[in-house]
This record gives C-alpha cells, sequence and structure tokens, in this order.
C-alpha cells in the first residue's frame, strides 16, 4: 500500500507501508538501493543483514513521535526501541533530507488528493 508521511500538515515523503507479516518481514531486504521509503508496522527493531546499502531507521511511538533515528550500515542490528509502535526505513540520508528530528510528529496517510508520490 502506499501513503505519505505528514507532518505539521505538509506531506514530507511517499512510502509504502507493508501490510502483511510477511513483508513486514521481507522488510527492504535484497534491494540494491532504496527508491521509496518502507513503514514497519508493529515494529520495534530492526536489522540489516542481507542488504546491500545502509539505510536511516526512524522509530516513532503510537502517536508518530519520533523517538530515536538512525543510519545502520548492512548487516547490523539495532537496540529495540521498547515504545516504538512503527518504524520508517529508508535510504541512508533521507531523514536527514526529511528534517525529521527526535521529538518530531508525524503521520502515516493514505491517498492524500493531488499527490501522486512524486514530490
Amino acid at each position: 500500500m502506499t501513503a505519505h508521511l505528514v507532518r505539521a500538515g505538509e506531506v514530507v515523503a511517499p512510502v509504502d507501508v507493508a501490510a502483511t507479516r510477511a513483508a513486514r518481514r521481507r522488510g527492504l531486504l535484497g534491494r540494491d538501493a532504496v527508491g521509496r521509503a518502507l513503514v514497519l508496522e508493529p515494529c520495534r527493531q530492526v536489522h540489516t543483514l542481507g542488504m546491500r546499502c545502509p539505510l536511516d531507521v526512524v522509530w516513532c511511538d503510537r502517536r508518530g513521535k519520533v523517538l530515536r533515528m538512525a543510519t545502520l550500515p548492512p548487516g547490523r542490528v539495532s537496540r529495540p526501541v521498547l515504545r516504538a509502535r512503527f518504524v520508517i526505513e529508508a535510504a541512508a540520508g533521507a531523514a536527514t533530507a526529511w528534517g525529521l528530528r527526535p521529538g518530531d510528529v508525524i503521520a502515516v496517510a493514505e491517498d492524500i488528493e493531488g499527490r501522486d508520490g512524486d514530490g
């Protein structure tokens, strides 16, 4: 499912949502590059075992508050973030480009009118 990250009423980025257990388990594995970011819910911990590129990982609580952000190189396992409800995985550098910081509140919104996910 395609959706958008929204902060303070502004679209930050298009994202895919891993809607099934199998999709969450597969995540971004096996890709040479990360195009669209991926939302994993529920999720408290991620790994980059089998990944070919580093990832930005953003952990958010049930209200969408950004709890922690990290860039994980391939072959790593993150610490669990116990209060996290969902995680956003994106290409390394994406969280900075989006201007995200711990404490920001973001939402995952489906089908925002007038947006095609490319801008």
